[in-house]
């Protein structure tokens, strides 16, 4: 983000000359300008009228502009009163308004432009949702930006309410209920994105995390919304910079609209710039997170989680995971404490502990137990154990550079190993973003078999948590990602591992599987089910759920990716997203509930999902048709 700038527009009434506005937006800084498709005041009659015959073209013409410029500088605003017509019972101003908003959509086409706008002020939108929608799916060049208010003003909620007194907070009607209303209706299509209006008045914060989670292509700043300081220049207030802030995390678009309120409409574009360049410059942002840095660019990028089980990493992958500046600290720390307890203070010369990295990689975990060992002044041997033959040139080098006879270089599965002693200490790294979807119960229960009665796994125990999450955006995405030779839903029953950015979480995580090592079970049975339940706080729409996992490395050292109680700068794991095929609908008061199963058989293992409440769904991935984990 540090040297990025704010994208930002001009919304203009109306225009004189075209070329002139351009030239003077773009002095002040503005890198396009928003305008009517037509004049405001120009009615088209095409059904009766008296102007049904009138002579003369609708607009402007297109030669006023080359068509780079038209690509690139103009977004159109479709005219306003025949979007508020297309829902009228009389047919002649229906069909009316029908054809004008038509002949607009069409003439934005012929232009080329990047984007169109038009205004929602009600929540009866269905023809102008089916209008947009036709025409995005026949196909055209323009995105399409839904200004929606974020909260409707007075007069206009007074309309929505039997009694037409002022409401106690002057906003009565849930504006997000129009959006929503209408992006359902558009089938969610991926070209449609909200233009959000700011008020004055912000709502509470909860209000504006669920506008954050919708596809905003662009936020419309109204000039009336701006402060004065003592130097006579417009501000904004610190709740509306947070929330300026947010929304260019978001990577969205500005545009300034309303009246001339200071002295010139560069000052508007400059503030914003200077609020922007203050929160990205690493110097004056302190305290930039390590994960923030590392997931810049992969933002709700869809990626297939790892199976390292059947596949060998590479080295490249091996490197960008090594750098993690908390998950092997963490680790060392552990392993300092357990060597310790393993080796009394007064033993520590004479005592000498065996201590198994199974998974070892290029051996980061074991430099850190070796320098744990060091740390502590007792002495261990070490065994480093890796399938991967790649890898183990690795270690297998460091080892006559390094380590010496210190450590013994094992290139096996540890499932097959047959070890010539056992461990006190068992030290692993197979968790996955959900914790156990790397298949680290089943590598570990495998290995234990190596493990003295009283000795030590780190991890000891890990727990995967799950959310619900309203994401348009990933929906989207997942449902781009068909592919012609699988499952026609295989896509929506795939897991899949991305940094979750465009989207809010509906309620608290829950906790669902739990597993622990070593295993004292008598039989090792490493399927699970549970069903959990989630309190619905507001309306919204379940776009599929966000797993995450705690991990007790050892006593109260501990790894998460929960929201909740993240490791602050660890950046090896990011959530895993389970998609649903359907979004599900939620009012305020209901339950959601989902069930979870952890399936498994000899060669694979797979989870299968179902909501059941407030509506029945289908069970996701049954058999395991569209993802497996191999074994």
């Amino acid at each position: 983000m540090a040297g990025s700038r704010v994208s930002c527009g001009l919304e203009c009434s109306n225009i004189y000359e075209l070329n002139d506005s351009l030239q003077e937006s773009s002095k002040a800084g503005y890198d396009f300008l928003s305008i009517p498709l037509a004049h405001p005041r120009f009615t088209r009659e095409h059904v009766d009228g008296k102007a049904k015959n009138r002579a003369g073209a609708f607009t402007r013409s297109d030669l006023l502009l080359s068509s780079s410029e038209w690509n690139s500088l103009i977004v159109g605003r479709l005219s306003p009163c025949p979007i508020l017509n297309l829902e009228s019972s009389n047919n002649s101003l229906r069909q009316n308004s029908e054809n004008t908003v038509t002949q607009e959509l069409t003439f934005a086409a012929h232009l080329g432009l990047p984007a169109i706008m038009f205004t929602l002020t009600t929540d009866r939108c269905c023809n102008i949702a089916r209008l947009v929608h036709n025409r995005v799916v026949q196909g055209v060049c323009y995105q399409v930006w839904v200004r929606v208010p974020m909260q409707a003003p007075e007069e206009l909620a007074a309309q929505y309410r039997s009694d037409k007194s002022p409401s106690e907070d002057g906003f009565g009607v849930d504006t997000w209920t129009w959006w929503n209303r209408f992006h359902s209706i558009a089938n969610v299509e991926k070209k449609i994105g909200l233009a959000l209006e700011v008020s004055a008045d912000l709502p509470e914060q909860s209000v504006i995390d669920r506008w954050l989670g919708e596809p905003i292509r662009c936020a419309i700043l109204p000039t009336s919304i701006w402060l004065t300081n003592k130097k006579g220049f417009p501000v904004l207030s610190r709740a509306h910079q947070q929330l300026v802030r947010g929304l260019f995390k978001l990577h969205v678009q500005f545009v300034v609209s309303g009246p001339l309120r200071h002295q010139h409409f560069k000052l508007y574009q400059q503030y914003l710039e200077h609020i922007i360049r203050a929160f990205s410059t690493p110097q004056v942002n302190q305290e930039m997170d390590p994960l923030m840095d590392f997931a810049r660019g992969y933002e709700d990028y869809l990626q297939c989680p790892l199976q390292p089980l059947m596949d060998n990493l590479e080295s490249q992958t091996y490197e960008v995971f090594e750098k993690d500046p908390v998950k092997y600290s963490e680790y060392e720390r552990a392993m300092y404490l357990a060597i310790c307890d393993k080796i009394p203070e007064e033993e520590k010369e004479t005592k000498e502990i065996v201590l198994m990295v199974v998974g070892a990689g290029r051996g980061p975990l074991v430099r850190r137990a070796l320098a744990a060992a060091k740390a502590g002044h007792r002495k261990i041997k070490i065994y480093a154990v890796e399938k991967n033959p790649n890898a183990v040139v690795t270690l297998q080098a460091q080892q006559d550079e390094d380590w010496g006879d210190q450590v013994t270089v094992v290139s096996c599965d540890m499932r097959d190993w047959d070890a010539p002693e056992k461990a006190d200490i068992l030290v692993s790294e197979l968790l996955g973003s959900f914790g156990d979807n790397e298949l680290s119960p089943e590598c570990l229960d495998g290995a234990q078999k190596f493990m003295k009665e009283d000795g030590i796994s780190i991890p000891c125990n890990y727990t995967s948590y799950l959310s619900p999450l309203q994401s348009p955006k990933l929906y989207n995405e997942i449902r781009n990602c068909r592919e012609k030779d699988k499952h026609f839903l295989a896509h929506f029953e795939t897991p899949y591992v991305v940094f979750l950015h465009n989207k809010k979480e509906l309620a608290p995580s829950q906790a669902l599987f739990t597993f622990s090592h070593p295993n004292k079970d008598k039989v090792i049975d490493n399927t699970r089910y549970k069903a959990l339940q989630f309190q619905i706080t507001e309306d919204n729409v379940v776009h599929g759920f966000g797993g995450y996992f705690e991990a007790t490395l050892y006593k109260d050292v501990f790894l998460s990716i929960k929201p909740e109680t993240h490791s602050r700068g660890m950046f090896s794991w990011f959530p895993i997203l389970f998609p649903l095929k359907e979004p599900v609908p939620v009012r305020i008061g209901e339950l959601l509930e989902v069930h979870f199963w952890r399936c498994t058989n000899r060669k694979n293992v797979w989870y299968e999902w179902c909501v059941t409440g407030p509506l029945v769904g289908s069970i996701h991935n049954p058999n395991g048709r569209a993802y497996t984990i191999g074994l």
